[in-house]
C-alpha cells in the first residue's frame, strides 16, 4: 500500500487532553447550533422551514444564472433553483420568510412570463409546504440520525467490545455535531440534503474508525507486556499513512465539488468534505483515547498480563 508518511512514532494519546479540549468546543458549538435549528432561528431551507417549489418546464433551455438574476431583480433573492437541462425544467424553491401571506407560485410565474417572453413555458408542479411539515420533518430526521448511532453502537459492540462500540457513536456523534456547528457559524441552509450528508459523513467515519479499532485489538492481543496507552499509540500509528491515503482520496474528490459544483452540489459537498476531515481526526484524537479512558480497561489489561 502507499505509504505518505511510513514507519511513525507520533505520541497521539499524550495530545489526547488538548484534542479533548478542541472537541468539546466543537461538540458545544454544535449543540448549540442543534437549539437553534429547534428554535427555528438558524438559516433553515425550505424543507424544514416552509415554502413554495414550482417546477417550471421551457420550451427552450434557460442559464439558470439568467433564471436567478432575475428573480433577485424582482425581489426574491433567496430563491433556491435547481435545473434539469435534459427537459428544460427549472424547480424554484422560495421559502415562506422570503413570503409573508403572498401566492409566490402565481408571482413566479408572472416574473417568467415577463422576462423570457419569448421562451414559452408550462407549470409541471406546485407544492406548498407548511410550517407543520417542516417541523415534521425536523423531527424525522432527528430520529434518523439517533437510529443510526444506535446501529453503530450495536454492530461495533457485537464486533469488539461495548466499549469500542460507545467510541465509535461518539467519535460520529462528534463528527455530526462538527458539521452542523461549522455550517451554523457560517450561516450556511440546513436542508434535507445536508441531512444526507451528515448521515454519509457517519457512515464514512465509521469505517475509518473501524479500520484503527481492528488494529488497536489485534495489538492488545500480540503486546501483552506494553501498557494499553503505548499500545494504542501504536496501533494509530500502524494504521496513519492508510487513514491519511484513504482521506484524500475521497477530499481529492470533494475539493473540486465544493468550489465548482453549482449552487446546488456545493453545500452537499461541503458538508461531505468537513465530515471527512472531522471523521478522519476523530479516528485518531477520539475514538482512540476513548477506549483508553474506558473505566476497568486498566485493569481487565493487566489479569491478561
Amino acid at each position: 500500500m502507499l505509504e505518505i508518511l511510513g514507519k511513525t512514532n507520533f505520541d497521539f494519546m499524550g495530545k489526547r487532553q488538548f484534542a479533548f479540549l478542541f472537541s468539546g468546543i466543537m461538540v458545544l458549538l454544535g449543540l448549540i447550533a442543534l437549539v437553534q435549528i429547534a428554535r427555528g432561528a438558524a438559516n433553515l431551507g425550505i424543507d424544514f422551514a416552509g415554502g413554495t417549489a414550482v417546477q417550471l418546464k421551457f420550451d427552450q433551455p434557460v442559464r439558470i444564472d439568467e433564471a436567478r438574476k432575475v428573480l433577485e431583480t424582482n425581489g426574491l433573492n433567496d430563491a433556491e433553483l435547481q435545473e434539469f437541462g435534459q427537459d428544460n425544467k427549472l424547480l424554484i424553491r422560495v421559502k415562506t420568510s422570503t413570503t409573508i401571506e403572498e401566492k409566490v407560485a402565481e408571482r413566479v410565474v408572472a416574473i417568467f412570463s415577463k422576462d423570457f417572453p419569448n421562451n414559452k413555458f408550462v407549470v409541471d408542479s406546485t407544492t406548498e409546504i407548511g410550517p407543520t411539515i417542516g417541523k415534521k420533518l425536523q423531527e424525522d430526521a432527528l430520529v434518523a440520525i439517533v437510529i443510526s448511532f444506535v446501529g453503530i453502537i450495536l454492530y461495533i459492540a457485537a464486533r469488539f467490545e461495548l466499549r469500542f462500540g460507545v467510541a465509535a457513536a461518539l467519535a460520529t456523534f462528534h463528527d455530526v455535531l462538527a458539521v452542523v456547528g461549522v455550517f451554523y457559524i457560517l450561516d450556511k441552509e440546513i436542508t434535507l440534503l445536508i441531512v444526507t450528508a451528515l448521515l454519509t459523513l457517519a457512515g464514512y467515519s465509521l469505517t475509518d474508525t473501524v479500520v484503527v479499532f481492528d488494529r488497536i485489538r489485534e495489538n492488545l492481543k500480540q503486546r501483552r507486556r506494553e501498557s494499553e496507552e503505548a499500545t494504542i499509540n501504536s496501533a494509530v500509528n500502524q494504521v496513519l499513512s492508510r487513514t491519511i491515503v484513504t482521506s484524500l482520496t475521497v477530499v481529492l474528490v470533494l475539493i473540486p465539488l465544493t468550489l465548482a459544483g453549482g449552487e446546488v452540489l456545493h453545500d452537499f459537498s461541503l458538508a461531505l468534505l468537513g465530515g471527512v476531515i472531522f471523521g478522519t481526526y476523530s479516528s485518531v484524537f477520539v475514538a482512540s483515547p476513548l477506549v483508553l479512558l474506558w473505566p476497568g480497561t486498566q485493569g481487565r489489561l493487566l489479569k491478561r498480563n
